[in-house]
Order: C-alpha cells, then sequence, then structure tokens
C-alpha cells in the first residue's frame, strides 16, 4: 500500500492518467492488488484493474491506452509463495532510473492520503485479454499457421486464457497444457522452468512443436516434434535467421549465452554483443547500440520492432512463421548450431555475499579459466529472485566442463561456509 501511494505520489505530479495494475495468477496477488490500489487512490491516482494479464500484455496495454504507468504483480517463474512488483512507464517500457529514486524517497516519507473528493477511482478493464490477443494476432498478418499442430504449455500462469487462443485463431490446432490456474500451481512442476511433463507430451501427441511459457509469460521455451528442448539460444537464433536484413548487424544475448550461438549468429554475418544477465540489461545495450533484437539463454526475447518488452508468445510467433516460411521443422531450423558443453550449478548462500570481491573465489575462476584457454568461459553471478550463486562453466570438452564445474563449486561452497 505504500509503494502504491509513493509510486502514486511521484506519477501525480506528471500528469493526470490511471495508472493500470495486472496480476499472474498466484493467490497473493488478490492481497497485493487490493492493497496497491488503495494506495493509488490516497495519492489522488486513478487505477483501471486488469486481473490476469502476462507482463508484455500490461506493457502493451499501459502504452496503448495512454496510462500513465503500468504496475505488475508478478514473480515470473518462481513458485507460488513468492510475489512481487514491477513498474513499466507510459510507454511500455521499464521506469527510468530517477523516477525510481523519487518513488523511493517518497517510501521515507509519513503516508497522508489526499482529501477525499480527490481520491483515485478505480474500475476494471474487461476486454484487457482480448485487446492484448488482437495485438498479438497482428504481429503475423500474412501467415497462418493451419496445419500445425502444437502443444501449449501456459505454466497455470497468466497466459492461460490468452496464449491458446492466440495460435488457435491463427489456424494452428492447440492442444493446452497447464492452463487451469487454482492460486497455488503456477509453475508447478510446468511451464518453461520445468518442460520435462511437455515434452513428454508433443512426443504422445505427435505434434509439431510445443510452446513453454512462464508465469508472467515474457520467458519462451520451445520443444521439437521429437520432444527435444530449445531455450532461448536456439530461438534467438531462428529469429535471426528470419530477420536477417532488418537486425541493424547485431544481435545481442548474455554472458551466459552459448558460444555456439555467438558462432552461429557470426556465421549469419552479424556481429554478437553480450550484456549482464536480466532482461533490463539487454534491453539498456540494445537502446545503447541502436539494435532491434535480443535475448537470454532461458528465454527472454526482446524485439524492439514489435514490443516493448520480452514477450513469450509474440516470439513463439515469430519461430512459427519462420517454419511456415521455411517450410521446415523447428529441429531444422536450429541445425546449424553446434553448442558448447554448459553446466551451471546453484549454491544456496545463508546471507548475502560479495562474489566479486573474494580473492580465494576470485583465484579459483582464473585457474578454471586457464585450464579452459580461448575455448571456454567461466561465469559467478548472483541470483536476482533467489538466494543463490550460479556457478557456469562452459568450454569443448563435457568431461573436462563437468570436472571444472564441480571443482569451482566446492570453492564457492566452502567460501560460503567459512563466510556464514
Amino acid at each position: 500500500m505504500k509503494l502504491g501511494w509513493a509510486a502514486g505520489r511521484v506519477l501525480a505530479k506528471k500528469g493526470n492518467g490511471p495508472v493500470l495494475v495486472g496480476k499472474d495468477t498466484r493467490i497473493s496477488g488478490y492481497m497485493f492488488e487490493s492493497a496497491l490500489e488503495a494506495g493509488l487512490s490516497a495519492a489522488g491516482v486513478d487505477i483501471r484493474l486488469l486481473g490476469p494479464m502476462p507482463t508484455p500484455g500490461i506493457a502493451y496495454l499501459t502504452k496503448s491506452t495512454r496510462a500513465q504507468a503500468g504496475i505488475v504483480i508478478s514473480a515470473s517463474h518462481n513458485p507460488f509463495y513468492d510475489n512481487g512488483i514491477k513498474f513499466f512507464a507510459g510507454d511500455g517500457t521499464k521506469l527510468p532510473d530517477q523516477v525510481e529514486h523519487e518513488i523511493e524517497y517518497e517510501l521515507n516519507l509519513p503516508m497522508e492520503t489526499v482529501h477525499s473528493r480527490h481520491l483515485g477511482r478505480a474500475r476494471r478493464i474487461t476486454d484487457a485479454p482480448r485487446r492484448y490477443i488482437e495485438f498479438c494476432k497482428s504481429k503475423v498478418e500474412d501467415v497462418d499457421f493451419n496445419g500445425l499442430r502444437i502443444v501449449v504449455d501456459c505454466a497455470n500462469g497468466a497466459t492461460y486464457h490468452i496464449a491458446p487462443k492466440v495460435f488457435e485463431e491463427l489456424g494452428a490446432e492447440v492442444i493446452s497444457h497447464a492452463a487451469t490456474p487454482d492460486g497455488l500451481n503456477i509453475n508447478d512442476e510446468c511451464g518453461a522452468t520445468s518442460p520435462e511433463a511437455l515434452q513428454k507430451l508433443v512426443k504422445e501427441s505427435r505434434a509439431d512443436l510445443g510452446i513453454a511459457l512462464d508465469g508472467d509469460g515474457d520467458r519462451l521455451i520451445m520443444i521439437d516434434h521429437e520432444g527435444n528442448l530449445l531455450d532461448g539460444d536456439d530461438i534467438l537464433y531462428v529469429i535471426a535467421q528470419l530477420q536477417k536484413d532488418k537486425l541493424n548487424g547485431a544481435v545481442v544475448g548474455t554472458v551466459m549465452s552459448n558460444l555456439g550461438l555467438e558462432h552461429a549468429i557470426k556465421d549469419l554475418d552479424l556481429n554478437f554483443f553480450r550484456a549482464a544477465v536480466g532482461d533490463r540489461y539487454v534491453m539498456d545495450l540494445l537502446r545503447k547500440e541502436k539494435l532491434i533484437l535480443g535475448g537470454e539463454t532461458s528465454g527472454h526475447i526482446i524485439n524492439l520492432d514489435l514490443a516493448t518488452t520480452g514477450d513469450g508468445i509474440i516470439a513463439a510467433l515469430q519461430v512459427l512463421e519462420e517454419m511456415v516460411i521455411s517450410g521446415k521443422k523447428l529441429s531444422e531450423l536450429v541445425g546449424d548450431i553446434t553448442k558448447f558443453p554448459q553446466i551451471m550449478k546453484n549454491v544456496k548462500l545463508s546471507k548475502k555475499i560479495d562474489i566479486a570481491s573474494n580473492d580465494d573465489i576470485n583465484n579459483a575462476v582464473k585457474d578454471v579459466e586457464q585450464a579452459l584457454g580461448d575455448s571456454g568461459r567461466v561465469v559467478l553471478r548472483p541470483s536476482g529472485t533467489e538466494p543463490l550463486v550460479r556457478v557456469m562453466v562452459e568450454g569443448e570438452q563435457q568431461q573436462q566442463v563437468e570436472m571444472l564445474v564441480d571443482q569451482l563449486v566446492t570453492k564457492v561452497e566452502e567460501v560460503v561456509n567459512n563466510l556464514s
């Protein structure tokens, strides 16, 4: 409630438009939605409630309805007992840092309610899902998917009532999976972070492919007709093939992107840039270099020609478009990528630790990098949403990568235990 009030105070100084509030399907969304609504109203700001909507759908509606801002209540791919809040500016992109700083300043002030006659009013936008469905469909106007059988895994999340309709209305035969949310089953053994059930279902139903979204719909993993998993690197490569001549000469990945993707992108005569992990950093680098397409291995794909933020449904539509235009199966479209063995393991933290400044860990990383030479990489990074350090090692030889990642994990665990 205090956050809604603080954001409302800042936004009220910049204009008089409403703020959109949408959420995913986890049960705590009801509580957060009501509290944000109360806080925004107390600051004198009008509210438009969207109900369950994908994060990219909220970004689109924020821009298309000329709202001042959009608020997403979601913990993305996390379990139901987590939740979080993120903001979009009026143009459908993340809030500028300056506005965030202003909201943080207001959070430290005593909460005051405007006079009763100036309280913000709330109403529900009942056709929000249909507006977003039509937006998604408009991105592939000249292609239909007749003859394609698709399994769509909605992660029991925010796309449950949207994603199947998008693909059906474009002509595909759709088998829905994990599309019955109950507030507790979001991302529970389903969706982009747990695609095993989808892999099995694709093969059993003899589908052409499977699409796995995460809880808030901004992440995408795909499954080919043989049940093989395609991650964000594969998807980014397929879209790069489709849009090669529109990409201003380069594609953006992250430090976690596989070396095989980098080589394959360069074989398309495109440059490859690496950002820090996080869609915000991918977006920052796209803007800095005046580029269009970027993404993460985890499945966040950003195409600024089509949307203002990462969008799992739109990324899937582009892959399907390339399949139809080329006449190739999904497995054939990624045939030119040769992935390097890459292993990532998580080390749990009992408290926050500055990994980057620890000499023992830095020395261990240097030892592993020396063993890999020029044909491998090491990445250590804290998780943005969980108390974990992610340890990634990549190289040419699977056995060597397995040995080196275990060696590095052991050292990180030793340091963590000593500091706990």
